[in-house]
């Protein structure tokens, strides 16, 4: 199911994306945006992973570096039934964490030092939980994707006052005022998209982290803490391009919208979490 949203969000902001070209410059510009459409595409999909550990400046670390670390991927390895993924800390001192990768078979997890300083191994296993459960749902290579031709699409709206909005005007197609309009428009769009997707897979991940390990109210601890920490966001966790990839919203302070927000509220999420540790309604 997860592979045919994929290829649904592929298909869908790769129209979009043609739509601002064709809309720009006519039909070379429709040219241009469908042959860096399946650039995008294909970076994406191949190489998001490793796009995504570079900005965090994380490295694989071996069971020896981190024998718990370790020895809890293990163990939800065998829970999820999947291979275990790539093992990685960023030596970022704000807390976070994050899974990437096309597939579970080429999947990687990755820890900031200050998650590992910050947690006990009850809610590092719930992390480690959450994480899993976007590996398994492929939620990692939507994500990638939609941010990937989200950023295209900004990237060429941006362009648009560049490309002759006047000469449009005189050939009788849309002018400059058009194409300011277009230009806060399909970034508009493709980030309300790529939003959309991020706040429902952070649900659901949440959720089967806290069934597969077992422990809802470990979770619930963890992004307490993760919520509660004021160090400064670094320069490589702060990337807007990748902030949807970690567990918590690395931007949550910053003066956005809730509208534009990467992640569903923090309060909601642990709220759902006790409720399943309670033995409340399920989390849904």
């Amino acid at each position: 199911m997860n592979l045919l949203k994929t290829v649904f969000w592929m298909t869908l902001l790769t129209l979009l994306l043609v739509g601002v070209g064709q809309f720009v410059a006519g039909v070379i510009g429709m040219l241009v945006a469908f042959t860096l459409a399946l650039v995008m595409n294909s970076v994406a999909y191949w190489f998001s992973d490793r796009l995504a550990l570079a900005a965090a400046s994380a490295r694989e670390v071996s069971p020896l570096e981190d024998p718990v670390l370790h020895r809890l991927a293990d163990r939800l390895a065998l829970q999820y039934n999947v291979a275990k993924p790539r093992v990685y800390r960023s030596p970022d001192p704000g807390p976070n964490a994050f899974a990437t990768g096309r597939s579970p078979e080429h999947a990687a997890i990755c820890v900031t030092d200050g998650l590992r300083t910050l947690l006990n191994e009850r809610e590092l296993l719930g992390v480690l939980a959450h994480e899993f459960g976007h590996v398994t749902s492929r939620d990692i290579l939507i994500s990638s994707v939609v941010a990937v031709m989200a950023g295209a699409i900004t990237l060429i709206a941006n362009l648009a006052l560049w490309m002759g909005g006047g000469r449009r005007d005189r050939e009788g197609g849309p002018g400059e005022a058009a194409v300011v309009i277009m230009m806060l428009l399909a970034p508009l769009a493709a980030t309300l998209v790529r939003l959309a997707v991020s706040r429902t897979r952070e649900y659901q991940a949440d959720r089967t982290g806290a069934m597969a390990s077992g422990d809802p109210m470990g979770l619930a601890s963890a992004l307490r803490k993760l919520g509660s920490d004021r160090r400064p966001v670094s320069r490589a966790v702060g990337n807007p391009a990748f902030a949807h990839l970690y567990i918590v919203n690395p931007l949550a302070g910053a003066d956005h919208a809730a509208l534009f927000s990467t992640h569903p509220p923090l309060e909601q999420r642990i709220r759902r979490l006790e409720a399943m540790g309670l033995g409340g309604l399920p989390y849904a």
